[in-house]
């Protein structure tokens, strides 16, 4: 079967990342590049192979289009798309009214047209909406906590690496909005060692006790090491009158604009099987 051929339009951190990701699909193309008029022709790495373009029209065979410009140009670059009946991929962050509006536009634009769209389809928005909401569905009594740690720093700690059963760890500090100061353990157990005691044993040491510590097992520490990139937690606890605690705990560290990306395919490889209109990006969609 062909592979569904795709425009990447605007190639900021997004773009990049999406046309890098298509090069390795085995269900998608990357057809070309969009970029605005003045940009530099020649695409860096791989890429260099692809053609470029200021319009989509000048690129041949295009079956979707993953917009990534700014969100403040998302919606006339998708409109322009949608009127040439091009279904679109795209990942604006908008809450409340304005994400109504921007929705209600595309689902008139791509109806008008006969086309598919796919709002939302990223890390946030897209996944991590879903996440917070199956964590609720499946505790539906209890409240959830909620917090980002972006660039958060590790170094190592002697202390959590002398208790006994832990290999090695990585620890971290991270402030709040509320000014709270978090603690981030990330270890590597030995062989046989159970979590719950090193989880116990770093509670009681003085340097984390009184403090909102998070303890997280890892299977290799070199994994983590050098790595700066966003991090999130998210954490729902049930609060039922009878029955055992619930409790289902994310932590995750990862660059958004990669995750991004490959949230965008993935809306791309559902498109041909999506009616006309404005979809939301849902996994499963």
């Amino acid at each position: 079967m062909p592979k569904l051929q795709v425009a990447v339009v605007g190639l900021g951190r997004l773009g990049l990342a999406c046309a890098e990701a298509l090069l390795d699909e085995s269900e998608l193309g990357l057809a070309g590049v969009v970029r605005r008029p003045g940009a530099p022709a020649a695409l860096p790495g791989r890429l260099q192979l692809y053609p470029v373009a200021t319009h989509v029209r000048d690129l041949e065979g295009v079956r979707a289009a993953l917009v990534c410009v700014p969100a403040d140009a998302v919606l006339g670059v998708a409109l322009e798309l949608l009127q040439a009946r091009i279904p679109v991929v795209e990942c604006a962050c908008f809450e409340g009214k304005a994400l109504e509006s921007h929705h209600t536009a595309l689902d008139e634009a791509a109806d008008n047209h006969r086309v598919a769209a796919v709002v939302g389809a990223g890390w946030d928005p897209g996944v991590l909406p879903l996440l917070r909401s199956a964590f609720e569905m499946l505790i539906p009594h209890g409240h959830t906590m909620f917090h980002r740690h972006p660039g958060l720093h590790l170094h190592h700690s002697a202390a959590v690496a002398e208790i006994h059963g832990v290999k090695g760890a990585l620890a971290g500090e991270y402030r709040g909005d509320n000014g709270e100061s978090q603690h981030y353990v990330y270890v590597e157990l030995e062989r046989g060692a159970e979590l719950a005691k090193i989880q116990a044993a770093i509670a009681a040491d003085p340097l984390f006790a009184g403090e909102v510590t998070q303890v997280f097992q890892v299977a290799r520490l070199s994994e983590l090491e050098g790595n700066d990139g966003q991090g999130v937690v998210l954490d729902r606890r049930g609060s039922a009158t009878h029955g055992p605690h619930q409790s289902l705990l994310l932590e995750a560290r990862f660059d958004p604009t990669a995750i991004s990306a490959r949230v965008m395919l993935d809306a791309a490889r559902k498109i041909p099987a999506l009616r006309r209109g404005a979809h939301r990006y849902a996994i499963g969609l």
